[in-house]
């Protein structure tokens, strides 16, 4: 994963999620572009790895809109670790910090008699059926990689398409040409995974996949992950997976430093260890909910809350 300051917090809830789940993170691998980012991640718990010499000049604050210099910037960060990890020999599963985990994706990548052993690439389907994502339609925050030569050779041409990043504002339209150039002239294989399975912000924020969203709130159906792309900004984000019963983080930590959470006394410590950690100061087992919108989707009746979209229609559970 790679993160900044400003998503922090969603950071922060995958953690909280996981934990609350019992999955082991003792294999991830954050990128922190910044040393705030680098204090809080190592609190956490997590192992962290920071590039002053790329990530020197990324913006500490989060990006308000898609395409914006922030989020064009964090573009370029997300490349550097993909490449440099699969380059040293490993496989390795890339994903954006804005993801929950219902079962751990691994399990099933690493499962030799799987159908998917046979591929080179496992993506997330990012929804988008435009040409300029043609034709896999792969989302680049949610990705699993296996090392060989054809996937080097695709991730050192992506991580040399600087130009490309720059003017397309975001590495996934790149991406999705080196895709299909390699699986044509290299026979990269790559697999788009089931949406059903590996669910995201298109299910979310399209009134066609409503019963998907329904699915998951009342419990009837588990995937693997939940992604919440196709969202404008952080705020809406983090509001959209209070509602869903997809958050974990007390407000009180919202976007705030580690040594201001550590120094807080506000009486939330849960730690039973004595260990002054911030997941015991800002995680809780059970999902945080609370309503924001009647027009997306909810796990609780939110029809007593204000639209989003002019239009929206309101969600029934």
């Amino acid at each position: 994963m790679v993160c900044n300051f400003g998503q922090s917090v969603l950071l922060m809830n995958f953690v909280c999620s996981a934990r609350s789940k019992g999955f082991d993170l003792s294999n991830i691998l954050l990128f922190a572009t910044d040393m705030e980012t680098v204090t809080l991640a190592k609190k956490l718990g997590l192992e962290v790895f920071h590039d002053t010499w790329n990530f020197n000049e990324i913006p500490t604050k989060e990006a308000r809109n898609y395409g914006d210099h922030t989020f064009t910037s964090v573009m370029f960060a997300k490349v550097i670790p993909v490449q440099l990890i699969n380059m040293l020999g490993y496989d390795i599963l890339f994903q954006d910090v804005d993801v929950v985990w219902y079962k751990n994706p691994l399990l099933q990548f690493h499962n030799v008699s799987s159908s998917l052993a046979k591929f080179d690439i496992l993506f997330q389907d990012d929804g988008a059926r435009s040409l300029r994502y043609a034709p896999f339609s792969a989302n680049s925050g949610f990705y699993y990689i296996r090392c060989n030569p054809k996937t080097n050779y695709a991730f050192t041409m992506l991580l040399r398409s600087g130009d490309a990043i720059s003017s397309t504002m975001s590495h996934q339209q790149p991406l999705s040409y080196i895709l299909t150039e390699h699986a044509s002239l290299f026979g990269l294989k790559v697999k788009v995974l089931s949406p059903e399975e590996y669910p995201g912000g298109f299910h979310y924020n399209r009134v066609a996949y409503r019963d998907v969203m329904r699915e998951i709130g009342i419990g009837s159906r588990i995937p693997t992950i939940f992604h919440m792309s196709w969202t404008v900004n952080k705020d809406n984000k983090v509001l959209f997976m209070k509602q869903m019963g997809m958050w974990y983080v007390f407000d009180e930590c919202k976007d705030k430093g580690a040594e201001e959470i550590l120094m807080s006394t506000d009486g939330k410590n849960h730690d039973k260890g004595g260990k002054n950690e911030i997941s015991t100061k800002c995680c809780s087992a059970e999902p945080i909910v609370t309503c924001h919108y009647s027009d997306k989707p909810s796990v609780v009746d939110c029809a007593g809350s204000p639209k989003l979209d002019k239009n929206g229609k309101k969600f029934v559970l």
